[in-house]
């Protein structure tokens, strides 16, 4: 039983969706993101992004881009939002 919980929290914190606050991704996309681009690049039909990987690249690239100089969890919070808002990978 031990073993099972502990895999479950290992994988839980390796896929870093657990703890991501969609609220705040929201409101960190619609304060940053939003400065350069709509939300039309997410459902446009050749999107660069084609992967939860992707996404995080690009979230990555993005922040760097912007100076936004968010934390690990703003990221992951972001990418959250940006995953089950527009383009629902998992």
């Amino acid at each position: 039983m031990k073993i099972i919980l502990t895999a479950g929290i290992v994988l839980a914190l390796a896929s870093g969706i657990a703890w991501a606050d969609i609220d705040n991704g929201k409101k960190l996309h619609d304060k940053q993101c939003t400065e350069c681009h709509d939300t039309s690049v997410y459902t446009r039909p050749d999107r660069f992004v084609t992967s939860r990987e992707a996404l995080m690249k690009q979230v990555n690239r993005c922040e760097l881009n912007v100076g936004a100089q968010w934390f690990k969890e703003d990221i992951d919070d972001v990418v959250q939002y940006l995953d089950e808002t527009f383009y629902k990978f998992k």
